[in-house]
């Protein structure tokens, strides 16, 4: 099942186009995910859609979770060594945006890293790991854009503002149901950048996996149903290349998760 916002309505996503979801499920998607995963089964009346209406499928999340260094790629380039438990930060919920849209360049360095997205659909505390899985009901892609002149500006360092300008967290295409993948702890990852490949790995090369970040936060917060968990980005960022390598006007970035889905977003210049 793979259930998405477009143009303001809560849809289906079949091979045929979109099926509007019924209101009762619509008013309380997680909720009622289970009887929405019935009705998806046997649900008709596809139409033609335009990929340019779909909007974020968690458009007013409660939480966003974010994990820092969570591929051995990634903390090599970036100088660190493995961490001994997840670094988590947070993106507001006002920097989400749909899987094709145009975002606006602040002044700065703005970064790319595609990521993994899980989805909670039910609320949890206190998860033991080998339920971690159990509070998740779907995946996405997202990517955490970033800001790194004022993300890494302060000492210690603070990502949440610099991650969190409009635009800096697409998400989409859909909710993908568990169901539909043969193993979500090894997806392939793909982000390409005027169509060179900038990043390639796959989740099960994370240090953390989902049902560790379940665990993990589930110790601090309570998990709410639509919250996101942003899972971390491979190797291959912008900020850590030589010559650096950032986002400019006109650029597009593809975000390709393997069973999950496509992103596609183009960049300008923030209008004073």
């Amino acid at each position: 099942m793979r259930i998405a916002r477009l143009a303001g309505r809560t849809v289906l996503l079949t091979d045929g186009g979109a099926v509007d979801v019924p209101a009762p499920y619509a008013r309380d998607l997680f909720a009622r995910w289970d009887d929405l995963l019935d009705w998806s089964r046997s649900a008709t009346g596809a139409r033609p859609y335009d990929e340019t209406e779909l909007e974020a499928p968690v458009p007013a999340p409660r939480q966003i979770f974010a994990v820092a260094l969570n591929y051995r790629p990634h903390t090599a380039e970036a100088g660190y060594e493995e961490p001994d438990a997840p670094l988590v930060f947070t993106k507001f919920a006002s920097c989400l945006t749909g899987p094709r849209t145009t975002v606006e360049l602040p002044t700065g360095h703005v970064d790319w890293e595609l990521e993994l997205v899980a989805v909670i659909g039910r609320e949890a505390r206190r998860v033991p790991v080998e339920k971690g899985w159990e509070p998740v009901v779907a995946l996405t892609v997202g990517q955490d854009l970033s800001e790194r002149i004022a993300q890494l500006a302060g000492r210690p360092a603070q990502f949440s503002l610099a991650k969190s300008h409009p635009g800096f967290g697409p998400v989409g295409p859909a909710l993908v149901s568990l169901d539909e993948l043969d193993d979500p702890d090894n997806l392939e990852l793909t982000c390409e950048l005027n169509g060179e490949r900038v990043q390639h790995d796959r989740t099960a090369g994370m240090i953390f996996p989902v049902p560790h970040l379940v665990a993990h936060l589930s110790e601090f917060c309570t998990l709410l149903p639509g919250d996101l968990i942003f899972t971390g980005t491979p190797a291959g960022v912008g900020n850590r290349r030589v010559p650096q390598r950032f986002l400019t006007p006109g650029d597009e970035l593809v975000s390709r998760i393997g069973g999950v889905g496509e992103m596609r977003h183009r960049f300008r210049r923030a209008t004073p």
